[in-house]
């Protein structure tokens, strides 16, 4: 009786929830309309919209002409999106609503660490009911990672691949003491955890550390987070965190006299920074774009001898696509970007694997990504997938800030900041 019991408080919990409607859901590969449509939950509103709103146009601008082109074998490929505004509650919401959904094939495109470490769980599903994440724009470790990692298919290198090229090349330049500015959650942690197993390795520790909320906006003060890094008299600050906050502790860093290279991972949105850096040094009469370094995870799209770099460009030149519709109205699109070329990638991979599904469809969906071997995208570094590797590039490209853009940091540029 008691096992019963249990069993019955249990179902009343699914019921409740909605989680057992989750559960009886059967997943399909193709929609009854015969498209393949693709879940994507990201911010496209609030102080990191721009970094969801770029990533879906460089995707789309690639889809839609896909689709003029009669899509897969005849399959458009469409894109459900559905704004979380870069927290965690809404993009659980939002994904056991994608996964109700019998007829999205997968979830897609996904920004952040907060909000994709928190949706992991919903992924293990129950036998069928699964969903695999493909391309999520965070470098953070859990999806790569036992239990996870099997129904994660990454594109990008990760936080600790940036972070580790970053303090290898610093260290090599006589700058050994590094502070972390951090944001303070999974994300900013992930960033943390990577700075200091650089580091270590070089028998090394952060120097200091300070933190901001997620969500702080640019008219934000980061005066307290400055001084506290002013502390430990740092020769570099490595900074993880989303462009808003990541620009205004630039500005207040300038401002207070602390001039050490300040050093961004890829996932800042390095566009989206620059521009609220321009927009300030316009109004204040100062330069703080000098001594900043991007990493990236894609090459740049200004390098035009790239085949996928002259495609991404004339696409978005021609598609011109618009933000989705739950975007912010008033944020102004980007004409090319890190994070839309990033998007374009993801989406020209995506559409080799459900190819290579529609072709072979006994393969099942991780069978056809785990089948691509030296797929080549035109940036000079090809994609695999195997059982074992869910994870397709690992290089990492450095930039900085040259004639109002950020551009390749070139070799003897590194010597400007030796101490």
């Amino acid at each position: 009786m008691r096992r019963f019991f249990i069993v019955r408080q249990v179902l009343r919990f699914l019921l409740r929830t909605g989680v057992f409607l989750l559960l009886l859901a059967m997943p399909g590969q193709v929609c009854a309309d015969g498209s393949y449509t693709l879940g994507m939950s990201a911010a496209f509103t609030g102080p990191s919209g721009g970094l969801g709103i770029e990533l879906y146009r460089g995707s789309i601008a690639y889809f839609n002409d896909l689709n003029q082109q009669g899509g897969i074998n005849g399959k458009p490929v469409v894109v459900e999106t559905m704004d979380d505004g870069y927290q965690p509650d809404p993009a659980i919401e939002n994904t056991i609503s994608l996964m109700r959904q019998n007829d999205i094939s997968c979830l897609f495109n996904y920004v952040g660490t907060p909000t994709v470490t928190r949706i992991l769980p919903l992924l293990k599903g129950y036998p069928g009911n699964r969903k695999l994440l493909f391309f999520p724009f965070t470098g953070a470790e859990p999806q790569r990672q036992e239990p996870y990692s099997k129904y994660v298919f990454n594109l990008r290198a990760s936080y600790r691949q940036e972070l580790a090229e970053l303090v290898n090349r610093f260290m090599k330049l006589g700058l050994r003491r590094m502070a972390v500015f951090y944001q303070a959650d999974a994300y900013g942690r992930s960033g943390w955890d990577g700075a200091k197993r650089a580091l270590a390795t070089f028998g090394r520790d952060i120097s200091g550390e300070a933190t901001y909320r997620r969500g702080t906006e640019f008219d934000k003060s980061m005066q307290e987070q400055v001084r506290i890094i002013q502390r430990s008299r740092p020769d570099v600050v490595l900074s993880i965190g989303s462009y808003a906050a990541c620009a205004a502790f630039v500005r207040d860093a300038r401002d207070m006299g602390l001039n050490v290279p300040i050093a961004n991972v890829s996932f800042v949105g390095s566009e989206n920074m620059l521009a609220l850096l321009q927009q300030a040094g316009a109004d204040n009469g100062f330069d703080y774009t000098k001594n900043l370094i991007n990493t990236q995870v894609v090459p740049s799209y200004e390098d035009l001898s790239l085949p996928a770099v002259r495609e991404y460009r004339a696409l978005m030149d021609t598609m011109q696509p618009a933000p989705p519709s739950e975007a912010d109205p008033s944020y102004k699109p980007l004409k090319y970007s890190f994070t839309g070329f990033e998007g374009f990638l993801n989406s020209k991979v995506m559409a080799v694997i459900l190819k290579r599904l529609d072709e072979s469809p006994e393969l099942g969906l991780a069978g056809a990504a785990e089948s691509l071997h030296d797929i080549d995208l035109g940036i000079k570094t090809n994609v695999s997938f195997s059982p074992d590797n869910h994870q397709g590039l690992d290089r990492v490209y450095f930039t900085t800030v040259r004639d109002g853009s950020f551009v390749h940091v070139v070799e003897e540029q590194w010597e400007a900041w030796r101490k």
